[in-house]
């Protein structure tokens, strides 16, 4: 498959199951793999990732659920919680801090290539995940679960919640997407 493919298959998968098409160890070596393979400004590596597994898994989200105390769809929860698993994605702003201090000429930019970093992880982990076989889809219930997601996992201070991919195995497609006209958003002059 290209890497066009990868990214085309790549959708919104909100019908997920706890059936994995390829072992836990494969998902998580997979997401340990792209992690490391993500480029950052500076080499800085100011992404972090926590996964959801198992009972950690059901927790996450019915802590989610309660945060919000029931004002959100508890069956759209339970779509999330019937996955296998959930990506948590982190920015250690401690790190950012850092390199603030080191290079102070681009200290307003670091958040900024952090915020970057961790959006082309979540990009290539979903994209990933999908090439396996794997549904996903990008959650975003933070700061309201800020609390309860350091709780569950013991989570540094100074780890900033970012998103949230609920992925597990694909009950059904998502609809075909209808086609854009692209040239209203690239344009090529020569």
């Amino acid at each position: 498959m290209s890497f066009i493919q990868s990214l085309e298959k790549r959708r919104t998968y909100y019908n997920i199951n706890r059936d994995l098409p390829v072992s836990e160890e494969e998902v998580l070596d997979m997401i340990r793999k792209v992690t490391e393979a993500t480029p950052d400004a500076f080499n800085m590596k100011s992404a972090r990732v926590a996964v959801a597994l198992g009972e950690k898994q059901d927790q996450l989200w019915d802590g989610v659920y309660d945060a919000f105390g029931g004002q959100i769809d508890r069956d759209k929860i339970n779509t999330f919680k019937s996955g296998y698993g959930t990506v948590l994605y982190f920015i250690d702003e401690a790190v950012i801090k850092s390199y603030q201090e080191q290079f102070a000429l681009y200290a307003d930019n670091f958040p900024v290539w952090a915020n970057q970093a961790n959006g082309m992880l979540q990009s290539n982990i979903w994209t990933a995940l999908r090439e396996a076989g794997v549904g996903a889809s990008l959650q975003h219930y933070n700061p309201v679960i800020n609390e309860t997601v350091s709780r569950l996992f013991h989570i540094p201070d100074h780890w900033k919640l970012i998103a949230q991919m609920p992925f597990g195995g694909i009950g059904a497609e998502p609809d075909a997407k209808e086609k854009e006209d692209i040239e209203k958003r690239v344009i090529v002059k020569k």
